[in-house]
């Protein structure tokens, strides 16, 4: 089956992830969305997990295979650690070897530490820590059996900068981090790689309209000037997955326009 090529990803810019098989968690997102279809415009194939949104990650299956990609759906609720495990298992099964996973799956509620409830705190934690706690180790066990794998958590600069009305999302993040690096030290001698990838803010469609005091502070205090593209942060996990990165292990990436650069004061 095609998977897009060597061609296909050289006119893109990207190396060359033909024989990959990728495993994007909350692929029905916006950034899930974007990190798949970079995966599959470099030639991999790709798993595109959902969990309530089964009706996005149709369409983009549909989208991708018209292109002539390879790529299933599977669905699974996170928060369940034998679910984790089974959708990794489908995973490998589907493809013969899974060779990358991307955690990207999560929830970010706005809500005041004044107000939060144990049960809301859990809900974050559950949803953005567990489900990347347990993929990654469900995938270390078929990807240390055959030879290794990489592995990216899609972390945030808020997990080293934080703000308001989103401590939980915060910590979460911050956990993400650490995490990786702790998994590269342990899974490293089985060829498994993991980093993160923090995005900064990522457009969306109606955003300026929602937040335009928001988006005006982080256009002045951007380098770059201008606000992500979900494809930035897809380009940065294929670059982490591929044979370019092979010496990257426990690394965050901070793909944010160089806004973490701008001074606080």
């Amino acid at each position: 089956m095609q998977q897009g090529g060597e061609g296909a990803a050289a006119r893109a810019g990207l190396p060359d992830l033909s024989g990959q098989t990728v495993l994007v968690t909350g692929a029905s997102g916006l950034i899930g969305r974007g990190i798949a279809e970079r995966f599959a415009l470099a030639g991999a194939a790709v798993v595109l997990h959902y969990h309530r949104d089964r009706e996005s990650a149709t369409r983009l299956s549909d989208e991708l295979r018209a292109r002539g990609h390879q790529v299933i759906t599977e669905g699974a609720d996170l928060t369940d650690e034998t679910a984790c495990a089974a959708l990794v298992e489908r995973a490998a099964v589907w493809s013969g070897r899974l060779t990358a996973l991307v955690n990207n799956a999560g929830v970010q509620p706005v809500l005041g530490l004044a107000s939060m409830t144990a049960a809301e705190w859990r809900h974050v934690l559950d949803t953005n820590l567990l489900g990347a706690f347990a993929c990654t180790q469900a995938a270390a066990r078929v990807m240390g059996a055959k030879g290794g794998g990489t592995v990216t958590h899609i972390a945030s600069i808020e997990g080293s900068q934080p703000a308001r009305l989103h401590a939980h999302y915060c910590a979460s993040k911050a956990a993400l981090i650490m995490h990786a690096r702790a998994a590269a030290l342990e899974y490293g001698h089985l060829g498994i790689r993991v980093n993160t990838v923090s995005p900064g803010l990522i457009d969306r469609p109606g955003l300026s309209e929602q937040w335009p005091e928001g988006v005006r502070r982080w256009e002045r205090s951007a380098p770059l000037v201008r606000r992500g593209r979900a494809e930035d942060i897809g380009d940065a996990c294929v670059f982490l997955a591929s044979g370019m990165a092979r010496w990257v292990s426990g690394h965050d990436l901070v793909v944010d326009g160089g806004v973490s650069a701008a001074p606080t004061w």
